[in-house]
């Protein structure tokens, strides 16, 4: 049987909330990765929204702008939006990425717990990948912790499958381990749906950077803010042309400053 929590603040700590800076609309989290690490593990949505994301599916997609703009915790993943930001108000953000953020979290001990922590991956191959992983490094996770999403199309998404799994198991932490754009949507269903309020951590691929099923990214290039090109060298025509789009994020700021773009359409 799996082990069941129900996350709330620690008895005598206040909840960990950190300082954020409102751009695009977002209240994006501006404070050490120590402070985003205990808000996360007191529940609610976690999103890293991509510089792509930020500058396609923030102007195209209603069910994506909800998402984001009520997730408990937005990080600061896009090396586009720190340097956008810098150049147009001189403000410099606190970036901690989806890579950053994972490693410090699962340093959490009580996170190895059998059943405290529910994988939704991208493919059945990935979930076997992320397992022998996670089993290397003391997490004990059985099959039935992993899910394989199904294909969810656009808009507003629903998946009662999922839910009831989650519901009957009720684990501290969701990981979607799925595409951006997606993930983010997935989520916010779950955190308006479920009846008690785990964390639900929207990170992508960040932990197939780990695992081996994608490019592996050094620290140093994550911290220099360069993991995006090494994801481009390793397989250009999958991610040049995504990367590309990131610089719409320079107008979009440019125009709009903390306030939340127009929808287009």
């Amino acid at each position: 049987m799996s082990a069941e929590f129900h996350p709330v603040a620690r008895e005598g700590r206040e909840p960990a909330r950190g300082r954020t800076c409102q751009v695009l609309g977002i209240a994006f989290f501006s404070d050490s990765i120590d402070v985003s690490v205990r808000q996360a593990m007191e529940g609610g949505l976690v999103v890293a929204p991509s510089g792509p994301g930020l500058a396609v599916d923030l102007v195209n997609s209603q069910a994506y702008r909800d998402a984001v703009s009520s997730a408990d915790l937005v990080l600061v993943d896009s090396s586009a939006l720190v340097l956008f930001w810098r150049l147009f108000s001189g403000v410099k953000l606190s970036r901690i990425s989806g890579l950053m953020f994972l490693r410090e979290f699962l340093r959490q001990e009580e996170l190895k717990a059998p059943g405290a922590v529910f994988w939704v991956m991208p493919s059945g191959e990935e979930a076997r990948r992320n397992a022998g992983w996670l089993q290397s490094r003391g997490f004990r996770s059985s099959p039935g912790d992993f899910y394989v999403a199904q294909f969810y199309g656009g808009g507003a998404l629903a998946d009662p499958e999922l839910l009831a799994i989650i519901e009957s198991r009720k684990p501290r932490v969701v990981m979607l381990a799925i595409g951006g754009g997606v993930q983010e949507r997935l989520g916010h269903f779950l955190v308006q749906r479920l009846s008690y309020r785990p964390g639900v951590l929207c990170l992508g691929a960040a932990i197939a950077f780990l695992n081996g099923g994608q490019a592996r990214i050094p620290a140093w290039a994550d911290t220099f803010m360069i993991a995006w090109l090494v994801r481009v060298l390793s397989s250009p025509r999958r991610f040049a042309g995504r990367y590309w789009k990131a610089w719409a994020l320079f107008p979009l700021l440019w125009r709009n400053r903390e306030r939340m773009p127009p929808l287009r359409g």
